[in-house]
């Protein structure tokens, strides 16, 4: 789960700005900022992205920022589709890769909540005949990237001319689990922490084999709908979706398009989702409440892993855990076919930025523009500078 040569005038290419402002709550990026600085650090927020843009050659970002569970600048910068010559705008749908663990990790807290799983059973509870050497690894080793079970984007499983995984193959299920099955792992269960894509997909499986539907469609039905997030769902290439943006990847410095990938692959549970930053913004929102999960799981989710000696590792249920001048930041980043993306929600401020572009990972940086604009409308949330060597 990748700009242009030939881009227009930054003039040109860029949106107007879009305020949504909830009754009664002032515009304002940190505290109570006048208004004359609101459209001052929204001026240096555009020129900024404006500029990481030309420098890393990406043809279109969408950004969200969001305070207190509202968004208060939605913008789109440069082309959804180069060839066709359409505009990013707020409603520009971008796939999401690895972002979309967070939304997998939920379902599973749903289930858990509803007493269908249990974080610390063993997996071959709910995937009967899985090998012996998989007796010790729970669903709380998978959400955490402590399973062992080899990531099948990693160098070595991604070697040209025999890739583990064939990307233009469709598998279904019961195969994409026979290949993992016959992986040796990595390490014991628990005993370290190494991201790995592969247990995500297996967590998608396994929220089949107990719910008895695809895991699409039950984010379908228990986050996405009950929040209004109508520009969210699967990817489907065959599907017509509006706003769609193409996903763009630089080959010797030229523009392609993606890599097609097949449709099967396109529907996992590692990443394989589309959104926009409007959706995105009302998933922030809904994660300052209990309209999904009760507060005692959003904080498991929201935990350091400890590992078997004791060590933690910062990791929870698909977020990275971080802090910024003892602000705490949980975060995640994405990238496929094409796409990248980020969201970080500095939660003390209430306060989260998001970035999708259409661009590869090779040659965008989503999180660095994510978290530059942060700092941009809270100076307290820049990183310090680090130390000449």
């Amino acid at each position: 789960m990748q700009v242009a040569t030939g881009i227009k005038s930054a003039s040109c290419m860029l949106l107007a700005i879009l305020f949504v402002i909830a009754p009664g709550v002032s515009l304002s990026f940190a505290g109570q900022t006048p208004a004359s600085d609101v459209v001052e650090i929204s001026e240096k927020v555009d020129a900024y992205v404006a500029a990481e843009m030309r420098a890393q050659r990406i043809p279109g970002l969408a950004l969200g920022i969001a305070r207190d569970g509202q968004i208060v600048k939605a913008r789109g910068y440069g082309l959804a589709n180069v060839e066709l010559d359409v505009p990013v705008k707020p409603e520009t749908i971008f796939q999401t890769g690895s972002v979309g663990k967070q939304f997998t990790a939920t379902a599973v807290m749903m289930l858990v909540d509803d007493g269908k799983i249990r974080l610390d059973d063993p997996i071959s509870k709910y995937l009967p005949g899985t090998p012996t050497a998989w007796d010790r690894i729970t669903v709380r080793n998978l959400l955490t990237h402590t399973s062992g079970v080899p990531d099948y984007e990693s160098d070595s499983l991604t070697k040209k001319g025999a890739a583990f995984i064939d990307l233009r193959k469709d598998y279904t299920e019961a195969e994409l689990l026979e290949k993992f099955e016959g992986l040796s792992l990595d390490f014991p269960p628990g005993s370290k922490w190494s991201y790995s894509n592969s247990g995500y997909v297996l967590l998608g499986i396994l929220i089949h084999k107990v719910t008895g539907q695809f895991y699409g469609d039950v984010l379908q039905s228990r986050i996405f709908v009950p929040l209004a997030m109508t520009s969210t769902r699967i990817i489907s290439e065959a599907d017509i979706v509006p706003n769609r943006a193409g996903g763009y990847r630089l080959v010797n410095g030229d523009i392609k398009n993606q890599e097609w990938v097949s449709p099967m692959l396109n529907t996992t549970a590692d990443g394989a989702l589309y959104t926009n930053v409007l959706d995105m913004a009302k998933w922030d929102a809904a994660l300052y409440t209990e309209k999904l999960l009760k507060k005692r799981n959003l904080q498991h989710m929201w935990s350091p892993v400890r590992l078997n000696d004791g060590r933690t590792a910062p990791y929870g249920f698909g977020w990275d855990l971080t802090e910024v001048n003892g602000h705490r930041l949980i975060e995640h980043g994405g990238a496929w076919q094409g796409f990248t993306t980020q969201i970080s929600r500095y939660v003390d401020d209430k306060f989260t930025v998001i970035v999708l572009t259409n661009l590869d990972s090779e040659h965008s940086q989503p999180d660095k523009i994510a978290h530059k604009v942060a700092a941009l409308c809270n100076p307290a949330l820049a990183p310090a500078p680090e130390k000449a060597h």
